[in-house]
């Protein structure tokens, strides 16, 4: 049927032979799209006109953040330190953690298949458990405070940074690897000596990477009891203080750009 009404072109070539064209899936594509768009909007009750109607609110919003309460930078500032060591913490640990874990997910350096199997779904059971999850269930066990945070960014670091540095290590040339063990290196010094010199740059860089987002994330945490700069947004915006929480939306987008500036030059430098 979709032959039928998408037929194939016929192209005559330079030396006038004649062929036929591959059919362009783009028509199905847009079908597919346009089919999953109206069952998502009827199944989520999704409503265009009060979205139309109603956008003009949050600019009321933003206009009230403007300006900014100056004199509550204080508070603002110890409670973006703590996000700032939450994420940094988290994320540190997390990059650590996360090399063993992709070496032992590495089926090129590992001759166990179970072994690789094992440690690779446990990267994909971790990397598939939401953030905000993984801290209100760390907020049971460790309680309300940083310490939960951490946990989450850890878990979602290990497996992020994980994930992708067994991939690396899966693609690299095995030439200089399998030369040191014929000459009678064991596999953690070959390792050692001809993989991770290799991967090094790509892990240091995926880590930089996964920490700009941890800062983010780390935002967001303090709605579940996480601690850091999240808990005094939800507090404000539950108060209807918007010159404060205007403060801290200014506050964190300034300290995430220079963040993610300083960053980009240092992934820039490993690259």
């Amino acid at each position: 049927m979709y032959d039928k009404i998408f037929p194939p072109k016929q192209v005559v070539l330079p030396n006038g032979k004649t062929v036929q064209e591959k059919r362009t899936r783009i028509p199905l594509i847009l079908l597919v799209l346009l089919v999953a768009t109206v069952l998502s909007v009827n199944l989520t009750d999704f409503n265009l006109r009060m979205l139309v109607t109603r956008i003009d609110q949050f600019f009321v919003i933003i206009g009230q953040m403007i300006p900014p309460k100056w004199s509550y930078f204080s508070p603002v500032w110890s409670a973006l330190l703590a996000t700032l060591q939450m994420s940094l913490l988290g994320s540190m640990i997390g990059a650590a953690l996360a090399l063993p874990f992709a070496v032992l997910s590495s089926s090129n350096i590992i001759r166990n298949r179970v072994v690789t199997a094992i440690f690779k779904t446990v990267l994909s059971l971790i990397r598939t458990l939401p953030t905000l999850v993984s801290a209100i269930i760390a907020k049971f066990i460790f309680g309300l405070g940083p310490t939960a945070g951490v946990a989450a960014i850890l878990l979602f670091t290990l497996s992020y940074v994980g994930k992708l540095l067994y991939e690396q290590i899966e693609n690299v040339d095995m030439g200089a690897f399998e030369a040191m063990e014929s000459a009678g290196m064991t596999r953690v010094q070959a390792f050692r000596y001809a993989i991770f010199p290799q991967v090094l740059p790509g892990f240091l860089s995926t880590s930089l990477f996964c920490f700009e987002g941890n800062v983010r994330y780390a935002a967001i945490l303090g709605y579940v009891g996480a601690g850091g700069i999240g808990l005094i947004i939800n507090e404000n915006i539950g108060w209807r203080d918007y010159p404060r929480v205007g403060m801290i939306i200014l506050a964190l987008v300034v300290t995430v750009y220079l963040i993610e500036t300083v960053s980009e030059h240092f992934r820039k430098k490993l690259i």
